[in-house]
């Protein structure tokens, strides 16, 4: 199969490559741009765990094809942090003890990033409702619900801020 040029914006950095039709985008960051933090769990986009954000949008990454994603913004779990130091997202969840083993982390957090910012005003029972597409093993949520509580805490308080 034919290898397809393609351009795309990740993390603010623009990226130039070549995917077959067939290759996914979680695959083409994972090992075409060494953006490892994508994790790829179930490959049915049903986990979240591949879950990163194109155009504004929280997308399940294994079910995109990277020829899909020519000529997006795209924002990873390397591109949260600024200038080398937590968002207050990630902040928020490590304060929390958000996650256990880790490997739903970046799922949660490019989906809960896109919730915050969509709406900071949410009830815990939306928050719940808002991530029941992602998937962990090791906690029972309540963690992870309560770091991205925090988080719109957080993030309102910047807000306020003259």
């Amino acid at each position: 199969m034919s290898r397809r040029p393609i351009q795309l914006t990740v993390n603010g950095r623009r990226c130039e490559g070549f995917a077959e039709p067939r290759r996914t985008l979680a695959d083409f960051l994972r090992e075409d741009l060494q953006l490892t933090g994508t994790h790829v769990g179930c490959e049915h986009g049903v986990c979240g765990a591949c879950t990163v954000i194109v155009d504004g949008d929280a997308v399940r990454s294994c079910l995109v094809f990277a020829v899909q994603a020519e000529g997006t913004d795209i924002t990873t779990i390397e591109g949260l942090e600024v200038d080398g130091e937590l968002a207050p997202l990630q902040a928020a969840m490590r304060e929390s003890h958000g996650f256990q083993c880790g490997f739903c982390t970046p799922g949660f957090l490019m989906s809960a990033h896109a919730l915050l910012h969509d709406s900071l005003d949410r009830t815990t029972e939306e928050w719940r409702a808002q991530l029941a597409g992602n998937l962990c093993r090791c906690t029972g949520y309540q963690s992870i619900i309560e770091g991205v509580e925090r988080a719109a805490e957080l993030l309102r308080a910047e807000e306020a801020r003259p």
